[in-house]
């Protein structure tokens, strides 16, 4: 049973014929018996009786239609819930790392969720890519160039980086943190290599690393976004890394003209380049 077959019965009972629904409609005559029949079979009721050559709803008809007047109502509802909001309406699910998420975006978000009140977005935070080909996110940030794929891919931002260890000796050397053997590939690792740091802490999440170099005892890399008052530590040194890492922005192919999609691709640029200036 679908809304277009129970639209038949309220169009029955308002026009009295199969012909004249067929009218109102714009289906074929036969069609509205048919389907018909078919809601009748579904529904082990009888909805219409003929008197008269005209088609006279039945008691049970009669409760359906209650219920088809009411989804008939929230129907035209929804029609104008886009008509009453100003701008784009959507729903986008944006997948990125947590960093990326507490760090870049949502300090940004308020201002643009209420500048776009028809726009809601949903956050989805994760070490682990998203499946695209899957249809789990609609927007994703990566950190490394993806693979080609069955969508979109554009470069955001160059993420400067950089390595924090103590200013003051402590008692033994500090305690070196690095990302997982998966991750070797990325600016951080290789830095850590070239100056052959033994990692003593492993993890792949940034606010871990954060808090052990905040405690002084600590060395790690960080993404700019993530350093803060880090950098203006006194009993921290930062030296910036000759490399940094790359932001992609991949977009489900389906969204590039979509309205909702649009200004909040651009959103999500513009919090990369407010980022790229700070």
């Amino acid at each position: 049973m679908n809304w277009d077959d129970l639209r038949i019965i309220a169009a029955v009972r308002d026009e009295g014929t199969y012909a004249g629904a067929s009218a109102r409609l714009r289906i074929d005559e036969t069609t509205v018996g048919r389907r018909l029949a078919r809601i009748e079979r579904s529904l082990g009721l009888r909805l219409f009786e003929a008197a008269d050559g005209i088609r006279k709803p039945t008691t049970q008809c009669e409760m359906v239609l209650a219920h088809v007047q009411a989804m008939a109502v929230h129907a035209d509802e929804i029609d104008r819930i886009g008509e009453s909001l100003p701008g784009p309406v959507g729903r986008l699910r944006i997948a990125s790392t947590s960093a990326v998420a507490e760090e870049v975006l949502a300090p940004r978000a308020a201002d643009f969720l209420r500048a776009h009140p028809g726009v809601t977005l949903q956050f989805l935070t994760s070490s682990e890519n998203v499946k695209f080909s899957r249809w789990e996110a609609d927007l994703a940030i990566r950190l490394r160039k993806p693979d080609k794929g069955d969508f979109t891919i554009s470069k955001l931002a160059d993420v400067r980086l950089y390595f924090f260890e103590p200013v003051a000796a402590g008692e033994g050397e500090p305690v070196t943190c690095a990302y997982p053997d998966e991750l070797g590939a990325i600016p951080e690792a290789q830095f850590l290599r070239a100056r052959k740091i033994r990692a003593r802490c492993v993890t792949d999440n940034v606010r871990v690393i954060r808090t052990l170099i905040q405690s002084h005892h600590a060395a790690g890399v960080l993404p700019e976004h993530s350093c803060g008052e880090l950098l203006t530590d006194r009993r921290l040194r930062a030296t910036l890394l000759p490399k940094r890492r790359d932001a992609w922005l991949l977009v489900q192919n389906h969204l590039k003209r979509d309205a909702a999609a649009r200004v909040t691709i651009d959103w999500v640029r513009a919090c990369f380049q407010d980022l790229s200036r700070g």
